[in-house]
């Protein structure tokens, strides 16, 4: 078994000791300083060689990203329509942010773009501002990820499409797909999940087994992962609230990665474990000592990095058309 890193068990130190904090560790764990940094976030500056476009919808708004055509700071913008016709090939990646369903998409999540374009090798990267609780419960945020699925049907090839997300978005990726098979909609070429939450009930045995270990939302029974505002008034067990009750059969390839200290640990095992039952090809990463999201780390310790990079190669693996492999594997290789 993979040993945590130096600077991982540090990463995670820091922060288990942040959510100890009086009131900023609440405020952290139960998703207002979340609220809070949305507020006081400064504009994105789009970093070249990068390019965004800001897609309006009736009820969100989407950006995307792609890369610009020559490197460089002077290179004249490309219109919407030339953007998509050069990526049409290429592939995208919808991408569907974190929170708890509480929490609106933040910049955090447009370096999270930057990262997916550079290591699926340039892949154009949609990601959606999905309408969040308590003010929208569901089926709002299914409702937006579904509209702009259909939006890029109306672009590229399903088989040119991967759906990505992370915690809340993890889950939203999987309930999307559900909800496209249930429809009769052509599904994409395969789905990336980190720490995602499938299972709104708290039913796992990871939910009671890591409360102590949790470094982000452990040992607090208010915590962003108690909140059910998201399904007021529904049944949690809802295969499109919780995805774990879903049935996979007939899904496309599967990378799924968590940490092993997350109290939403057995969310990531039991989707894994029972997709693979149902003939799903499922890539499952454990990271040994790490934390909810920890990729949110980006290059900073190696546990974030090797997560990338495994993305990466999972990306490029399922890029070309009727790639196949012959059997599952836990770690995706080149």
């Amino acid at each position: 078994m993979e040993k945590p890193s130096r600077t991982g068990r540090l990463a995670c130190k820091v922060v288990r000791l942040s959510t100890s904090l009086p009131v900023f560790g609440k405020q952290l764990q139960n998703g207002e300083l979340r609220k809070k940094l949305e507020e006081r976030e400064p504009k994105w500056h789009c970093p070249p060689p990068l390019q965004q476009f800001a897609i309006p919808m009736d009820t969100f708004p989407m950006e995307f990203l792609v890369k610009r055509q020559q490197a460089g700071e002077e290179t004249e913008d490309e219109e919407l329509e030339q953007a998509l016709a050069r990526y049409r090939e290429k592939g995208v990646i919808l991408q569907l942010h974190g929170g708890g369903y509480y929490g609106a998409m933040r910049n955090k999540y447009r370096e999270f773009a930057g990262l997916y374009n550079e290591v699926s090798g340039d892949m154009a990267v949609l990601t959606i501002d999905y309408r969040v609780a308590p003010e929208h419960p569901y089926p709002a945020a299914l409702e937006d990820a579904v509209e702009a699925y259909r939006w890029l049907l109306q672009h590229f090839e399903p088989e040119r499409i991967f759906v990505v997300g992370d915690s809340a978005g993890g889950g939203l990726a999987l309930a999307l797909v559900l909800w496209l098979k249930d429809h009769r909609v052509e599904l994409p070429r395969a789905i990336v999940t980190m720490s995602a939450w499938t299972d709104l009930t708290k039913s796992g045995e990871s939910y009671k087994e890591n409360f102590e270990k949790d470094p982000l939302f452990g040992r607090n029974p208010d915590s962003l992962v108690y909140k059910e505002g998201y399904y007021k008034g529904q049944d949690p067990r809802n295969p499109y609230i919780s995805p774990v009750e879903g049935d996979f059969s007939g899904f496309p390839p599967m990378l799924m990665q968590v940490g092993e200290y997350e109290m939403l640990l057995s969310d990531t095992r039991q989707v894994a474990q029972k997709a693979r039952e149902q003939g799903v090809r499922v890539y499952e990463h454990m990271y040994p000592g790490m934390f909810h999201v920890f990729q949110m780390g980006s290059l900073m310790y190696p546990e974030s990095r090797q997560a990338w990079v495994e993305i990466g190669r999972f990306l490029r693996r399922f890029q070309k058309k009727g790639s196949i492999v012959s059997k599952p594997r836990e770690v995706p290789g080149d």
